[in-house]
């Protein structure tokens, strides 16, 4: 299909200092997981991007220095020469396909650990980043810089400029935000200097101008530099000179860098989950920069919409599209626009599983695109699946799993029915899609049904509840069981393993909300899955009229979601919904329109007003077809099927992130043989 007119402007070439970008989609820098170790994997997952027509690609955080070691995160580094050769695997792969390649040198200052060099941090005056995170606390406190560790970090930036051209990077960053440490010099809590470093803005952006200047020097002008900044704090403070700090700043610096990209100061902001955030919510922070200065711009904002885009261009936000999120929930976005399969895009969700991939030190996941990290390894692709295999395929269950296994299948060239239970496809998002802020979840579905509904291989069939027997008729090569799973309603006990199941009248499982079941107030809501559902069916029965209590043994509502970004803004939600939350605390008794909380350390006991009390915690996998078909063993082969195997969260239950990965593999391991089951790894 020919591509719209109305998005040739995101195809305009844009001039970046010395370099020339093929066009306004720009790859921001995120971390991915992929250190110096996994040269390859790194490589394949950026060239991803670069192939689906990205013009600019970037690499994540790169260390200049061992006294900024963020290990044991996932932690890349320009420290010698040594480290060049990793780094140029990726520029290369990128080039490959037309597109720059940038690379984000950074320095954490007070944000570094240092665990691994046990180099004591830097700062501009010894203050430290105080975390609420605990892996990112530390009793190593930073010491303040003097004159000749400022000149230090200025040499260490030029080396590691350097080794970046010298690794073919066209675009070198000089990383100022997010409270790493040229930002920490632009904020005056941080920097209480009162030598030239400290003090007017004029003084404070000075470190910042110097590392630019080094950042070209080294590399002869031949790379454009470009200058990552975070400008929310500063926009919040009125300048001396200009109308807030930010503005000060850049018209300070408005003619130094070849770029800028500008972006939000803390991780929940500046990669703010879907649930509470809609897409380009930076604009009102951001928006201001192009009238000061002439460089191009780039900036993100969880942009999916070449509409969005488009807008953001003509109305003089941006002058190039960033975006980390969703590149990798669709590294082929900019070339679907640009053939006119703009429909086509599988658009980020923002449930910021990516995000927590790095907090839990591994390669990035994505709950859209399952193919994430595994480029390299497993040889996976994100449009293209090889036609090796035939015959007919049965999936059971049209849920997260289900519909990404059977659109597998049908890729690689299986006849395929997909038969669903319920009225409608979407499993266990047929319902979380409709829980306050999780719509946008329902893309999992949509971009899938979507694509399954336009094949002529493919047969779907809702409301269709099948047994054991008429599986074994059906004639199917390959079953799929994707029949997803149950919350159970077990209690939790002090030494953090499931005590006993929780039964009477007024007990609820999410399981009993979906399916309507009537529910009388005041409700209390025992989290102990700590994730999103907790706190997500309390919003839910708060803007029903009852009275919600959440109580969970966690010492934070929602407490794995600090890793997704969400927890701040989950605290507030519930506080504005007027929902009262008890952390620390286990439900041990329900009955008599209450329940008593006992104080998971002391024991304490509380009684609090509860006719419903619904409980979080754990799931079993549906399995009774699994159980019966495995009765049957005998009848198996007899009927055609060479294989029955389970997925998503009927093998195991776990987040979307976890079924559409599962559901993923299941289809492109079905039929082969394990020699065929690819699985790579670096040494």
């Amino acid at each position: 299909m020919a591509r719209d007119s109305r998005y040739d402007i995101l195809f305009e070439p844009v001039a970046i200092g010395p370099k020339r970008a093929p066009n306004r989609f720009y790859a921001v820098p995120h971390s991915s997981g992929m250190t110096n170790a996994n040269p390859l994997t790194r490589a394949a997952f950026r060239a991803a991007k670069a192939e689906g027509g990205w013009g600019v690609v970037c690499t994540g955080a790169c260390s200049i220095h061992p006294s900024a070691d963020d290990r044991p995160f996932p932690n890349a580094t320009l420290w010698d020469d040594a480290d060049i050769r990793s780094h140029a695997a990726m520029t290369e792969a990128v080039h490959r396909h037309g597109a720059l390649a940038g690379v984000e040198l950074w320095h954490g200052g007070a944000f570094s650990m240092n665990r691994i060099t046990r180099l004591p941090p830097l700062s501009p005056s010894g203050i430290p980043w105080l975390a609420t995170h605990v892996p990112f606390m530390s009793q190593q406190r930073p010491r303040a810089m003097d004159p000749s560790d400022i000149a230090d970090l200025i040499r260490w930036q030029g080396e590691a400029a350097r080794r970046a051209h010298t690794a073919g990077f066209d675009i070198i960053y000089v990383y100022a935000g997010m409270g790493y440490l040229p930002h920490e010099f632009l904020l005056a809590e941080y920097n209480r200097r009162s030598d030239a470093y400290g003090g007017p803005m004029a003084n404070r952006v000075r470190l910042v101008r110097e590392l630019i200047d080094v950042t070209r020097e080294a590399t002869g002008g031949r790379a454009a530099v470009a200058l990552r900044i975070s400008l929310e704090e500063l926009r919040k403070r009125p300048g001396r000179h200009a109308e807030t700090e930010a503005h000060e700043a850049i018209e300070l610096i408005k003619d130094d860098p070849d770029l800028f990209d500008v972006k939000m100061d803390t991780s929940p902001t500046d990669c703010a989950a879907s649930r509470y955030t809609p897409e380009g919510s930076h604009e009102p922070v951001v928006d201001f920069v192009k009238r000061i200065t002439a460089k191009p711009v780039v900036g993100v904002g969880r942009f999916t919409s070449p509409d969005t885009m488009v807008s953001q261009i003509r109305r003089g936000i941006l002058d190039l599209i960033g975006a980390a999120r969703p590149s990798i929930a669709d590294p082929f976005l900019p070339r679907k626009i640009a053939e006119g399969r703009s429909d086509e895009i599988r658009e980020c969700i923002g449930c910021n599983m990516c995000i927590a991939s790095w907090h839990d030190g591994v390669w990035v996941r994505c709950t859209q695109n399952p193919t994430a990290g595994e480029e390299y390894r497993r040889g996976w692709h994100p449009e293209i699946v090889s036609r090796d295999s035939g015959g007919r395929a049965l999936v059971v269950g049209g849920g997260p799993a289900g519909l990404e296994a059977g659109l597998t299948l049908a890729r690689r060239g299986f006849e395929v029915t997909i038969a669903e239970a319920r009225e409608q496809f979407g499993g266990r998002l047929a319902f979380e899609a409709r829980l306050p802020g999780l719509n946008a979840w329902h893309r999992v579905i949509d971009y899938r049904l979507g694509q399954l509904k336009a094949m002529n291989h493919v047969a779907l069939y809702p409301a269709s509840l099948l047994s054991a027997e008429e599986i074994l008729d059906f004639g199917a090569d390959h079953v799929v069981l994707a029949t997803g799973s149950r919350w159970l309603s077990d209690s939790y006990s002090p030494n953090e393993h499931p005590a006993a199941t929780l039964t009477g009248q007024g007990i609820m499982t999410p399981d009993d909300v979906a399916a309507d079941a009537p529910i009388e107030g005041p409700v209390v809501v025992f989290d102990f899955d700590n994730y999103y559902m907790g706190s997500a069916i309390s919003e839910h029965l708060a803007r029903r009229g009852l009275t919600v209590s959440y109580v969970t043994p966690a010492g934070f509502v929602s407490a794995w979601t600090i890793n997704t970004n969400e927890l701040p803004l989950i605290h507030a939600s519930l506080a504005r919904h007027g929902i009262a939350v008890k952390t620390l605390n286990l439900v041990s008794d329900h009955g008599d329109g209450a329940v008593m909380l006992r104080h998971l350390f002391t024991g304490e006991r509380a009684r609090l007003e509860c006719r419903t009390l619904v409980v979080v915690g754990h799931r079993a996998p549906r399995n009774a077809l699994q159980a019966e078909l495995a009765a049957r063993a005998d009848d198996v082969p007899a009927a055609g099927i060479a294989s029955i195997v389970a997925t998503g969260d009927a093998l195991a239950p776990g987040a979307i992130v976890h079924a559409v990965y599962n559901g993923h593999r299941t289809a492109r391991e079905l039929g082969l043989r394990p020699e065929q089951r690819i699985l790579r790894r670096e040494a």
